[in-house]
């Protein structure tokens, strides 16, 4: 510009940014629509005052300048959603999750079944007459999978038979074939029995996979169908080599090939996608045994899974054929509780951690807690609990573990003996040799509450709807993966869930305090919940 002997043009003059200092003037903390939109009209008005003025929002340069804007944002948001990615704490993508968690050697666990009491009643015409002189009867694979409706979603619902052994365990897979056979005289204890009751149903439908396994240094196994239910995997490998007699039976499921002691120890791991399709993973002989080449493997498990297989006593009621055409009343002797979804995100961001901190053993609470929570037993039961110390001495401690079984969604109950007792048995493994633990029963305290919602008038017409969301919004938050013992409920909490949601203005819960205190050894259960709408 020309020098013009005002004091206006002299100001102008001097106020120009030299070329070098122009970086001087960027924000590099602007990172939304907003603030990189302000930063660049500052930008503009120091660095080019006499060349641009024309700031309306129809302006070609405003235009230019908010397209940029728009773009920056986009990079900010993509920049911290990467990053955030790359720590279990602020993981937002289940793949990501279960990548990092991979990593610490920790799994998500995927969809547990449903299980209940089974019982077979003789329902062929005349009297029973059994395969053999003790009264032997088979179910082979197609003839031990049941279908009803769902109760939940009215959808196909299907139930797999097992054996339990005399320890209530579902046997292992001990044949070619996995054939599962009751014996009179030894199960029911009388040859001419007609009624049989050492069985279990569980959720799933059974798939059964036979092959030969290759000349691989690990050998692997790739499951055709899924999701495949936790716990539900068992193996038999038959081998024809003289030489690897030792690797002929029942492989056990477990969570970690490097935990297993023992080269000849008949094991496998399951290893899950991010759908809970498996694969099948045996150990390379020196941490696990390894298959052979040209061994046969029959694989049999189940598919499926979640909450919507829980019944209750006796939903489950209809004639089962044997493999030898023979009719039987088969009905579900007790409630079929226990169906899970996959973990969530949350419980496996919680406890994740931690069980990498355990490298399987238990010495701290945390230890304890971690564990308990995470495990599941051989039909995928699983449960809530805390842990404290009773007494703490330099040589040893007693520890209360107080838990509570996972009965569906939004359930606890009392857990069931056999649960307990698979537990103490797990943890003796890899408690400290000193330590004795002691399983208590949990209190779980049921809520009933009303929500008061405000909602702008042009909702009225879809009310029914905005019901639905704010039931799904109250049901997630009491889930039982997301209740703690000894968590203190705050109404507010709830609220704020609510009012998040765009379709409400205001919501309150307007019949309980605004906290509820819980004891340590307590857990809250949602019971029943209300919802009334004011317009406004």
């Amino acid at each position: 510009m020309s020098f013009l002997g005002t004091v206006a043009s002299d100001f102008m003059k001097l106020g120009e940014i030299p070329e070098n200092r122009k970086s001087d003037t960027i924000d590099f903390a602007a990172v939304d629509f907003e603030s990189i939109k302000a930063s660049l009209l500052e930008y503009i008005n120091a660095v080019y005052p006499q060349d641009y003025d024309n700031f309306y929002s129809s302006d070609l340069g405003m235009m230019l300048v908010e397209l940029v804007a728009y773009m920056g944002a986009v990079t900010s948001f993509k920049t911290d959603a990467v990053a955030n990615e790359c720590f279990i704490n602020t993981v937002k993508n289940r793949q990501n999750l279960i990548k990092l968690l991979n990593l610490v050697g920790v799994k998500l666990k995927g969809p547990s079944s449903a299980s209940a009491r089974g019982k077979l009643t003789w329902a062929s015409a005349g009297a029973f007459t059994p395969d053999d002189g003790v009264g032997a009867f088979s179910f082979g694979p197609g003839d031990r999978t049941y279908t009803i409706a769902s109760p939940q979603d009215g959808a196909p619902a299907t139930y797999t038979l097992y054996k339990l052994d005399s320890n209530d365990v579902i046997e292992e897979i001990s044949n070619n074939t996995d054939t599962i056979t009751f014996y009179g005289a030894s199960d029911a204890g009388n040859s001419a029995s007609t009624v049989f009751t050492d069985m279990a149903l569980v959720e799933g439908s059974l798939s059964v996979e036979a092959g030969t396994f290759g000349a691989s240094p690990i050998q692997r196994i790739p499951l055709t169908n899924g999701p495949v239910i936790e716990k539900s995997v068992g193996v038999f490998v038959e081998s024809t080599d003289e030489g690897a007699s030792n690797a002929t039976g029942a492989y056990v499921e477990v969570d970690r090939l490097f935990s297993t002691s023992g080269a000849t120890a008949k094991v496998f791991e399951v290893i899950y996608d991010a759908e809970f399709n498996a694969t099948l993973v045996f150990g390379d002989g020196a941490i696990s045994q390894n298959p052979p080449a040209d061994g046969a493997y029959t694989v049999s498990y189940r598919v499926g899974g979640g909450s919507r297989g829980n019944l209750v006593k006796q939903a489950l009621n209809l004639i089962a054929t044997d493999s030898n055409a023979k009719e039987w009343r088969l009905e579900n002797s007790t409630d079929m509780t226990g169906g899970q979804n996959a973990e969530t995100l949350q419980e496996a961001k919680r406890y994740g951690p931690y069980t990498f901190k355990t490298q399987d053993r238990l010495v701290t609470i945390q230890d304890y807690i971690a564990f308990v929570n995470r495990y599941q037993d051989s039909l995928g039961n699983s449960g809530r609990a805390t842990a404290v110390t009773r007494e703490a001495y330099s040589s040893a401690n007693i520890i209360d573990v107080y838990l509570l079984q996972k009965a569906t969604n939004l359930q606890f109950q009392k857990a069931s003996p056999l649960f307990k007792k698979g537990l103490l048995e797990a943890i003796e493994d890899k408690k400290m040799l000193t330590d004795q633990v002691v399983v208590n029963d949990g209190v779980a305290r049921t809520l009933d509450f009303t929500v008061t919602l405000r909602v702008d008038k042009e909702y009225k017409q879809i009310e029914e709807q905005l019901k639905r969301v704010v039931s799904n919004e109250i049901i997630t938050f009491f889930l039982v993966g997301n209740m703690e013992f000894g968590k203190d409920f705050l109404k507010v909490d709830l609220e704020r869930k609510i009012f998040k949601l765009s379709e409400v203005r205001f919501a309150t819960i307007d019949n309980i305090p605004a906290v509820i205190p819980l004891d340590m050894n307590e857990i809250l259960q949602l019971n029943n919940f209300s919802l009334n709408i004011i317009y406004i």
